[in-house]
Formats: C-alpha cells, sequence, structure tokens
C-alpha cells in the first residue's frame, strides 16, 4: 500500500484518511482495473468538451492553479511583517 502524506514514521497521518486506504485497497484487490475504467470515461467526457472533465483533467494533470492573495477591494495584498520579540526596534 502506498504511503499518504505527513513525515515518515508519522502514524497520525494514515489514520486520517479512511476514504484513501478504502480506495487504495479497492485498486489493489483488482489490479486498477476499475479505476483504469473511470480515467477512460474522465478522459471520454473531457474529450466531448464536459467542462467539469476538462477542469478535473487538467487538475490531475498541471495541479490545481495556485489561490490568489488579494487586499481589500481586490487590490494588492498587504503584507506586514512583525519584528521578533527579542529584537529592539
Amino acid at each position: 500500500m502506498a504511503q499518504s502524506g505527513g513525515q515518515p514514521g508519522n502514524t497520525n497521518a494514515s489514520k486520517s484518511k479512511p476514504f484513501w486506504h478504502a480506495i487504495d485497497r479497492a485498486i489493489a484487490q483488482e489490479d486498477g482495473a476499475r479505476l483504469r475504467k473511470a480515467a477512460e470515461k474522465l478522459l471520454d467526457a473531457a474529450a466531448a468538451g464536459e467542462p467539469w472533465a476538462v477542469k478535473e483533467l487538467g487538475d490531475r494533470l498541471d495541479g490545481k492553479p495556485a489561490q490568489t492573495l488579494q487586499g481589500p477591494d481586490g487590490g494588492p495584498a498587504f503584507i506586514i511583517q512583525a519584528a521578533p520579540l527579542d529584537e529592539k526596534v
């Protein structure tokens, strides 16, 4: 079984993903046949121009776009960096 998230040796990360583990076991039991079938359906839907499928495929291949930070009224974000407590200003 593939390891999911967290630092090596961190057993808490594996406890928090029961759905992921169930899917991983199901895929391993049947050698991924249904996963391949689902992937083919996604590709077919994207090729047919289904917007949700095109978006999902892009997110899976390229990763989801980074979220932009915006300040008030959609303007630039203001970043304020505090000085460390032991440093005099």
